[in-house]
């Protein structure tokens, strides 16, 4: 697939500043998030296209790569063998501009400068509810061993003040520059100091719990509160739960949980409707019926079957599904009439059926007449 122009995919002009490509970036991150687009299946895509563009052009010397070379840059993608995979940027951070440091594990704070990123790796954890807790909402929680800044140490790392030293190699920044010839060109890269492992410390006197990491892995008991009418797949930010830097020093990164909502035992959904299928003998179908079912949300779901219905007839419940978006009541439960056939009769049952045949059954001898009318019936349908 054609990669596009970068400045096209932003919506700026070659010469716009680094401020209008933030504003830029910004507005599309926003509208194309995919937190926003829960039922575009395209939506993260054109959010990791506009990440990349904004990576790439936020940084001043892959951005003059680009406009020399565009795609074709020395060196390759800049992103690696596996091109460029989008970062987790939540709604908050595009909102609050805390997205610039994200940014800076590509090329080194958006190539303002040589340190590395201040902020700890986030965090994604997978839960599951039940039917009831997704439609209703309320109080949930989960246990997860969790990177947290070491008791002992408090994230220093070391047994004591004195066994951290700035690292001389990269001199504190963490980071260090190298330059590799390409051909008859000169590839500048900034990579993580291979002294120091990026921290810009060495730690001379190690914590003994820790082992030197400033950090150690704990089990908590993580309590979050579920909206009501949650969808499945949507992920929450709990944001400075993630995991700290090692080493100490900066924030640490974010907590994100992803809801995946269990199947119901008979009840399907559809963004805020609920679909069932209803199995009924002969006689509900010709007769008419009323039955009552629980219901996801505590109180039973009356369904009144009208006389002379037939299997794939459908009928709404209305207002008995999923809240809606924004406040806006509930949606409906449609309900599959079908056909519930026994496996076995009895004789005395069989003996009766037989009776009743020439009442309700079919003359199979005009049953090419009955298969013309039916056809007949769907075409004027359609």
């Amino acid at each position: 697939m054609t990669k596009r122009d970068y400045y096209e995919v932003l919506e700026v002009s070659r010469n716009s500043s680094d401020a209008d490509l933030k504003k830029a970036f910004r507005k599309l991150a926003r509208k194309n998030h995919p937190d926003k687009n829960p039922d575009d299946a395209e939506a993260e895509n054109r959010f990791k296209e506009i990440q990349e563009a904004y990576a790439v052009l936020s940084n001043p010397q892959q951005r003059r790569s680009y406009d020399t070379f565009g795609h074709e840059s020395p060196g390759g993608n800049p992103f690696g063998s596996g091109g460029f995979q989008g970062v987790n940027i939540s709604m908050d951070d595009l909102f609050s501009g805390g997205f610039d440091s994200v940014f800076s594990q590509f090329f080194g704070s958006g190539g303002t400068s040589g340190r590395r990123s201040s902020r700890g790796n986030d965090v994604l954890i997978r839960h599951s509810i039940d039917m009831e807790m997704a439609m209703l909402g309320g109080e949930n929680e989960l246990e997860a061993k969790l990177l947290v800044i070491c008791d002992t140490c408090n994230g220093r790392a070391a047994a004591s003040p004195e066994g951290v030293k700035t690292c001389g190699t990269c001199s504190g920044q963490g980071q260090v520059t190298q330059n590799r010839k390409i051909g008859p060109f000169i590839q500048q890269m900034v990579t993580d100091c291979p002294e120091c492992n990026g921290t810009g410390r060495i730690i001379t006197d190690p914590c003994s719990d820790c082992r030197g990491q400033g950090r150690e892995r704990k089990k908590q008991t993580i309590r979050f509160g579920i909206p009501a009418g949650i969808s499945d797949g949507t992920r929450m930010r709990m944001g400075g739960r993630g995991e700290p830097i090692r080493g100490g020093g900066g924030s640490p990164g974010d907590l994100y949980i992803q809801v995946h909502i269990e199947d119901h035992d008979w009840y399907e959904r559809d963004g805020s409707d609920l679909l069932m299928a209803l199995p009924l003998g002969y006689p509900e179908l010709l007769l008419g019926t009323s039955i009552s079912l629980p219901h996801i949300d505590g109180k039973d779901i009356s369904i009144d079957v009208p006389a002379g219905s037939i299997p794939g007839d459908t009928l709404e419940v209305k207002g008995r599904g999923f809240p809606r978006a924004r406040g806006r009541g509930r949606g409906n439960v449609t309900v599959l009439l079908k056909l519930y056939v026994p496996s076995k009769l009895s004789k005395n049952v069989k003996k009766q059926i037989e009776g009743l045949r020439d009442e309700i059954g079919i003359d199979l001898d005009s049953i090419e007449d009955l298969v013309r009318k039916e056809a007949k019936s769907r075409r004027r349908i359609r």
